[in-house]
């Protein structure tokens, strides 16, 4: 656990996991004492949406508790290319199709 990696664990642990987490130079402090390494207690997802490049994921706020987790996809409803001309948008080989 370092100042690099602190940006992407950081929310988790202090949030979820109710630590009292700060930066002091180059160390991480969790709950008043230098952390070079963290356990999790809870599991975590890395969630992307839909679509992939501008979503707000977890890439822009974090990773997902498991308990915060209130579904699961089971197929492609509507899948677009934005590329396509007006006609040829809808990807019909895609739409209904099982995810996996």
């Amino acid at each position: 656990m370092d100042s690099l990696t602190f940006p992407v664990y950081g929310r988790a642990i202090e949030i979820y996991e109710n630590n009292k987490v700060n930066v002091v130079g180059k160390d991480v402090m969790i709950n008043g004492k230098k952390a070079d390494t963290y356990t999790f207690k809870l599991n975590y997802y890395f969630m992307m949406g839909d679509n992939r490049h501008n979503s707000e994921d977890s890439r822009f706020w974090g990773f997902v508790p498991e308990d915060h987790v209130v579904g699961k996809a089971l197929f492609t409803w509507m899948s677009i290319d934005s590329t396509a001309s007006f006609f040829n948008k809808i990807r019909w080989n895609r739409l209904f199709r099982g995810i996996h």
